[in-house]
């Protein structure tokens, strides 16, 4: 029986919901500072993971509430066994227009043929130096030459639009900003540099450490010259867009502390043990596993997604230091 609830999703405030970002598994295969611990870490079971089939029918019933894009996440997606089976499962739901995922880069010398042919749309790489003591340092293992050949290996299967991701931390991540933009323009790649987010397993996370997008851009401009705005207007992504005056590829600045983009937050979350979150920072989750395992009917299942929907707050409170601890790491979450 089609399912009777219908979109759009939209919240108290009037933010439509059009964004899913699901998170595949809570492992990797790295161990970066802003996102996990380097040890000690207890994964959950495979019992609690929801199944693929699990996944599909949430997604299908999302993409009849009104929900077009959904981005595949981790933990590291491409250590979850099977995902690319995943990804044609999803590639053909209806109304789902855009079909993207984020990884680390590792494993996609081996997997970007398969995703691409699978009926992936687009990848984010998670890039944050060009150094590879550096990136050592930050991911705890040694893994840029992977990562290089692997956006280099994304680049043959015929991915368009990939953007790379690049944490930006106060302190220690300055003398990357501009080494990763020339890279990013000779490779025709759109760079993205996110705000260092209270979501770190070690607890290391203070106000202090954050390095605002105002900053990144003053060092850009001194470096490589001016930059022009060009995010258009009404748009309801999280990044602000600018593009060097002499051309090349656009640079995106994630200010999720500094300047969060709450007023016109389109997203919603599952995580890879089957709970609904309405943001990112939030303390409260809704069980669709449960429902899922329980047997409920499609109507059941969109009553869940609407109920998250609508329970989101206005804003998470975002800025110099107001945070509070959601009580889940990054990595278990989902970027």
């Amino acid at each position: 029986m089609p399912v009777s609830i219908t979109g759009p999703l939209v919240d108290r405030f009037g933010r439509v919901h059009t964004d899913l970002r699901i998170s595949v598994t809570d492992r990797c295969n790295l161990r970066c500072v802003y996102c996990m611990p380097e040890a000690g870490v207890a994964f959950r079971p495979s019992a609690e993971i929801l199944r693929f089939e699990e996944i599909r029918r949430f997604v299908e019933a999302a993409a009849r509430l009104g929900i077009r894009e959904v981005r595949l996440t981790g933990g590291e997606p491409l250590v979850r066994k099977g995902v690319c089976r995943l990804v044609e499962m999803l590639a053909d739901v209806p109304g789902i227009d855009d079909l993207a995922m984020t990884t680390n880069g590792v494993l996609l010398p081996e997997y970007a043929e398969a995703l691409k042919a699978a009926g992936l749309s687009r990848l984010n790489v998670s890039l944050d130096t060009l150094d590879r003591r550096k990136f050592h340092e930050i991911a705890r293992r040694d893994g840029l030459p992977r990562v290089l050949e692997g956006i280099a290996a994304a680049e043959r299967a015929g991915f368009q639009r990939t953007k790379l991701n690049a944490l930006a931390i106060r302190g220690y991540t300055e003398d990357e900003v501009v080494p990763l933009a020339r890279f990013a323009r000779r490779r025709g790649l759109e760079l993205r540099f996110i705000e260092f987010m209270p979501l770190d397993g070690d607890d290391l996370w203070d106000a202090r450490r954050v390095l605002p997008g105002e900053q990144i851009l003053e060092i850009l401009t001194r470096a490589l010259g001016p930059l022009e705005r060009v995010t258009p207007e009404g748009s309801h992504g999280p990044a602000t867009v600018y593009r060097f005056l002499d051309g090349g590829p656009p640079i995106g600045l994630i200010n999720s502390v500094s300047d969060p983009f709450c007023a016109h937050c389109s997203r919603l979350r599952l995580t890879a043990d089957g709970k609904v979150r309405n943001c990112l920072f939030s303390k409260e989750e809704w069980d669709v596993r449960a429902v899922l395992r329980a047997g409920a009917s499609d109507d059941r299942l969109a009553e869940l997604i609407v109920e998250a929907v609508r329970a989101k707050r206005e804003t998470h409170g975002c800025r110099s230091g107001r945070f509070s601890r959601t009580g889940r790491s990054m990595h278990q979450i989902g970027g």
